[in-house]
């Protein structure tokens, strides 16, 4: 019977980024298609019956597809440079809990599946959870098939190169018809477990969190030709929005601002830049809070560039509201598992992209550095085995005699 570390051993050398560290697996790239692959060879190695939706993500089903089933899984790509667990872990624990189940004699009285999302993070096309989104249909088609890639790559050419038909993308009644209820087991991304001494929590919501691209126009130039006084350099305004953004959710509770991304253009170091794109990532309890963050950015952003003579475009390329996970559900497996805490996300999950859909619920596993999307994310072989456990006995509840 396969452990969770195991077979996170038996993909540790795909992706591995010898520049940043940790792995860099983005949507259809080489690294991804390979990790579905080895998905797709573990899933049928133990019967289950396989196939790949239209939006590219992947069910491996135990009993035959239908209605009123439990899926679990969660994804196999990461940010560039992440850690090994994030998405990883709730896919290998799946497939150990098929394992556990079945060495107990299991047999489920609902379909079961275990699902791999595609694109979760978005390290590559820049919409998170776009496999989830595509199938709930809460991303219009047409604008997913558009988004590039740094090299210019669409998702419709990446998702022809890896056997899709990008023409069928959109929302699938069907596949999301099939869903009874839904449970991702992930590593958590924080400290709450850590503090409270427990392996094994329960999520309670998702902070309201979105992407916003501010894009800088100037007038690009030479460094050393161009008098201080005659420039209109798009770079200040950009190196004072990531200021603001720090300033901005300094001054409300709990709200969270981040540029992790900017971008400019031609990128010389001895050339004035013509354009600067950056990235701002926003989240808060709630949507006030985070609307209200974004708005005291990009004011500031608008009053800088004009000072330098710049223009700035505002694009939102993502939005989530705060997720309520089901709280019946929340509450009954928390039960289940001997009164496991309930903590809120800071992050996003494929399952937030669900929960209004279907009933849906988070188990997270103990991460003792609390640090995530680094390579110093980490999970402990006994505590990534307790979620095995946990996710056994969640499924076994919901897909046997538990309802």
């Amino acid at each position: 019977m396969a452990t969770a570390t195991g077979l996170l051993a038996a993909i540790a050398d795909v992706g591995v980024d010898r520049v940043r560290g940790g792995y860099s697996r983005h949507g259809f790239d080489r690294d991804e298609l390979a990790l579905r692959e080895w998905f797709v060879g573990e899933a049928t190695a133990r019967g289950l019956d396989v196939e790949v939706d239209r939006n590219g993500n992947i069910w491996a089903w135990w009993g035959r597809p239908g209605p009123d089933a439990v899926v679990t899984g969660s994804h196999l790509d990461s940010v560039p440079g992440g850690g090994a667990f994030d998405g990883p872990l709730g896919v290998v624990a799946a497939l150990a809990a098929v394992d556990g189940l079945r060495a107990r004699g299991f047999v489920p009285a609902r379909p079961l599946a275990v699902v791999v999302f595609a694109e979760e993070e978005g390290g590559r096309f820049g919409v998170p959870c776009l496999g989830s989104r595509l199938l709930a249909g809460t991303i219009d088609p047409d604008a997913a098939r558009r988004l590039r890639d740094r090299d210019g790559t669409t998702v419709a050419d990446a998702a022809r190169a890896a056997g899709l038909d990008p023409d069928r993308m959109g929302r699938d009644d069907e596949a999301l018809g099939r869903i009874g209820q839904f449970v991702e087991l992930h590593v958590e991304q924080g400290r709450g477990l850590v503090d409270l001494g427990r392996a094994v929590g329960v999520a309670s919501t998702i902070l309201a969190h979105g992407r916003w691209r501010f894009r800088f126009t100037g007038e690009g130039n030479h460094a050393g030709a161009t008098p201080i006084t005659d420039r209109h350099d798009p770079m200040l305004p950009a190196s004072r929005l990531v200021l603001a953004a720090r300033s901005a959710a300094s001054a409300l509770p709990g709200a969270r601002a981040t540029v992790g991304r900017l971008v400019p253009v031609p990128g010389g170091t001895n050339v004035i830049a013509s354009t600067v794109d950056v990235w701002l990532d926003a989240r808060a309890a709630d949507d006030g809070t985070t609307r209200a963050v974004v708005a005291d950015i990009t004011a500031a952003a608008r009053e800088a560039a004009a000072a330098e003579g710049c223009q700035v475009e505002v694009t939102e390329e993502s939005y989530g509201d705060t997720v309520f996970f089901d709280p019946v559900l929340r509450d009954e497996l928390a039960g289940l598992l001997g009164g496991a805490p309930a903590l809120p996300s800071g992050a996003g999950h494929d399952a937030g992209i669900l929960a209004a859909r279907v009933p849906t619920a988070m188990l997270f596993v103990r991460n003792p550095t609390g640090i995530s999307h680094a390579p110093a994310e980490h999970a402990e072989p006994a505590d990534c085995e307790a979620g095995v456990d946990a996710l056994v006995a969640v499924l076994a509840h919901l897909a046997g005699d538990g309802r």
